[in-house]
């Protein structure tokens, strides 16, 4: 057995088996799964705590996140630019999160029709952005380069995860091309 295929030791003990994890492979796609749904929850709380120690907006990490990807580049963008860079398409949800920046006067919204309009960070959400920089580089870049090789592995994190976003994204577009109409469960059948 190679160093990368040896169980973590005592994991035998643990059962890591349910209704998604049948096969050795389910379990560890599973794992994954789960670790991705724990990250992202972290990962929002960490956004939303950052932007708190900044300045007193309250914010979801999805929000803040919409506020960082209008400011990369310092470009304005549209909001099919956004949700094309953030692999969304709850557009509704997009422009509920835009009118909240607005209101806390973050981000401006320029032109008008549905093509023509645009957004961009506006001077606070330019000092807001640069603040929140300062503090994630203090609190989280620090604490990346005291863990002995994590940022090397990084970028290889960063591919890994593209590439389980277009396994994930070509699942999604399959299941939706095959989806079946099919009759409500049978109340009955479900103590079966």
């Amino acid at each position: 057995m190679s160093k990368e295929n040896k169980p973590v030791p005592g994991s035998e003990l643990l059962d890591r088996g349910w209704h998604l994890a049948r096969t050795p492979l389910e379990i560890d796609v599973t794992e994954v799964e789960y670790a991705l749904m724990r990250s992202y929850e972290a990962f929002g709380r960490w956004q939303a705590e950052c932007l708190a120690t900044v300045i007193e907006f309250s914010a979801t990490g999805a929000e803040n996140a919409l506020l960082h990807v209008i400011r990369m580049n310092d470009r304005p963008k549209t909001i099919h630019d956004l949700a094309h860079m953030t692999n969304r398409e709850d557009i509704p949800n997009i422009q509920y999160s835009l009118r909240k920046l607005i209101k806390g006067g973050f981000v401006k919204r320029t032109g008008s029709g549905r093509t023509g309009v645009t957004y961009e960070v506006t001077p606070l959400g330019h000092r807001v952005t640069e603040r929140y920089a300062d503090i994630r580089s203090v609190l989280l870049i620090d604490a990346v380069t005291r863990v002995p090789d994590l940022a090397a592995k990084l970028a290889d994190a960063a591919h890994t995860l593209e590439l389980v976003t277009g396994i994930y994204e070509q699942a999604a577009r399959v299941a939706a091309t095959h989806r079946r109409r099919h009759p409500q469960l049978d109340p009955e059948a479900e103590g079966d």
